[in-house]
């Protein structure tokens, strides 16, 4: 998922993607442990997806508490 996409997404829909971006890579760890996967590359792209929806989330919260600081 790009960059540009997570942004325009809203937080509660953020939050709802995380959850399951999160399950889908347990899933893929948990297959890959018992046996290797066709392209253990996707567990790569779907852990910087869920670095990527953390980092805005978290980019968000700080912004909030820097409005309400000013206020």
């Amino acid at each position: 998922m790009k960059p540009s996409v997570i942004r325009e997404m809203s937080t509660n829909e953020l939050r709802e993607r995380l959850d399951e971006e999160k399950k889908q890579l347990d899933k893929l760890k948990l297959n890959h442990s018992v046996s290797p996967l066709e392209n253990p590359i996707k567990i790569k792209i779907y852990r910087k997806t869920v670095a990527r929806i953390k980092t805005e989330l978290r980019k968000r919260v700080i912004e909030e508490s820097k409005k309400e600081i000013s206020r």
